[in-house]
């Protein structure tokens, strides 16, 4: 759940006030949470993304073949192959991801139910056809909780499952950001294009700050080095030149924010090296096509009429909610998409929930709104994961779709 906007290009009427529409065909996407500040609008080119999103992370190698050979699997290595599909190191900071529940007696996992929420009805699902490992895409415990009491609904729950026996998983924006997920999944029920990500991720690096420094020779340069290395060997020399210049010898060296402090005040030490020390702090490596959010070009323009019969068919809605503004261009966001969507310009927002001032706000600024409910703009996604998590799986595992989940709110 993130969010995304876009841009389209056409002329239709509009039914309910024979109004006219233009799109350009340019389309940004991302998934929300509630709590999820705008994400930058950091346009990093991504590959070309069709209506079925390329499957994310590394494919199912011989290796992944080997370790599924057996006819069920233990419960840290489908974690390990759910990791595969989604690390979840690209999950927000706030979101509260990965195992929520783990048995005392792990016993290996036949059946695997996906949902986009735990509920009563899909923990009766779950107990009826025997889970082992249930995947909720919202983490069914996301604050912090001080007891384990039935009147909780959510604390029931997590009850049940340990009485069962049975894992409870949570991928949550860690799905919303791996490359062919989420998001891209959401942006392609309006046609290909070319995507870019919106809220670029990074990776973990272990050095967060490099220091350059002269030293006269190669004989105080072994001192310094044996000095760091004694510091617990966080730092690493990185570019030592072969010989001293006028100046002494350019030396380099990266080293973990833990040990900054220290280093410097070794470097402090060397007379040359103080004087000549400088610090920049290094960033993280961006992981191209993973991140918050999408930004797409569509390879054909469509039109909002054209637009709005698209997602409803590409989420397995008969309707949308319409808040009519003006102009033309589209913007999306799964989930609660109004603090993503808040920050862009665009003429139609696509969205699961906004609330009742969010939409006036939206209206007053001429821009439309469609509404399709929180979850109805996720659950596709699941069928799309499920056919992935199939393929890195023995045959004898059982992988369900709930048939329980559903959006609590209906059209009547």
């Amino acid at each position: 759940m993130l969010a995304g906007c876009r841009t389209l290009s056409r002329t239709f009427i509009s039914p309910p006030t024979k109004r006219q529409w233009t799109f350009d065909s340019h389309i940004s996407l991302c998934c929300s949470a509630p709590t999820l500040s705008s994400p930058q609008n950091h346009l990093l080119p991504s590959n070309r993304h069709v209506s079925a999103p390329p499957c994310p992370s590394v494919p199912a190698s011989s290796s992944h073949r080997l370790a599924c050979s057996a006819a069920v699997m233990e419960l840290k290595e489908v974690l390990q192959v759910l990791e595969q599909l989604a690390p979840l190191s690209l999950a927000e900071s706030w979101d509260n991801v990965g195992l929520l529940v783990e048995p005392s007696n792990p016993r290996p996992v036949r059946t695997i139910l996906l949902t986009n929420d735990l509920t009563d009805a899909v923990m009766e699902e779950a107990e009826a056809v025997s889970c082992d490992l249930l995947i909720s895409y919202h983490p069914p415990l996301f604050r912090p909780i001080k007891r384990l009491v039935q009147k909780d609904w959510k604390q029931r729950l997590a009850i049940r499952a340990v009485e069962a026996g049975m894992a409870v998983f949570s991928p949550h924006t860690s799905w919303d950001s791996v490359k062919g997920g989420v998001n891209d999944w959401l942006v392609g029920g309006l046609g290909s294009g070319h995507v870019s990500v919106l809220s670029q991720a990074f990776g973990s690096s272990s050095h967060s700050h490099r220091l350059d420094f002269t030293v006269r020779n190669a004989e105080e340069l072994h001192a310094v080095m044996e000095q760091l290395k004694s510091l617990g060997g966080e730092t690493t020399l990185q570019h030592p030149a072969s010989r001293p210049d006028s100046s002494g010898l350019p030396v380099g060296v990266t080293c973990s924010a833990s040990a900054l402090t220290s280093t410097v005040q070794t470097l402090l030490g060397h007379k040359s090296a103080s004087d000549s020390l400088s610090i920049v702090k290094l960033e993280k490596p961006p992981l191209p096509g993973h991140g918050q959010g999408r930004l797409s070009v569509l390879d054909q323009p469509v039109t909002m009429e054209t637009a709005i019969q698209k997602m409803k068919s590409h989420l397995g809605l008969s309707h949308l909610r319409l808040a009519l503004g003006s102009g033309k261009t589209l913007a999306v966001c799964a989930g609660s998409g109004a603090s993503v969507l808040s920050g862009v310009k665009a003429d139609l927002y696509i969205t699961g929930e906004m609330s009742h001032h969010e939409v006036l706000d939206a209206v007053a600024q001429g821009t439309s709104v469609l509404l399709s409910d929180h979850s109805n703009s996720e659950r596709g996604y699941l069928a799309v994961f499920r056919e992935r998590l199939v393929v890195r799986l023995p045959n004898g595992i059982t992988v369900l779709l709930s048939k329980a989940d559903r959006d609590p709110l209906e059209v009547v």
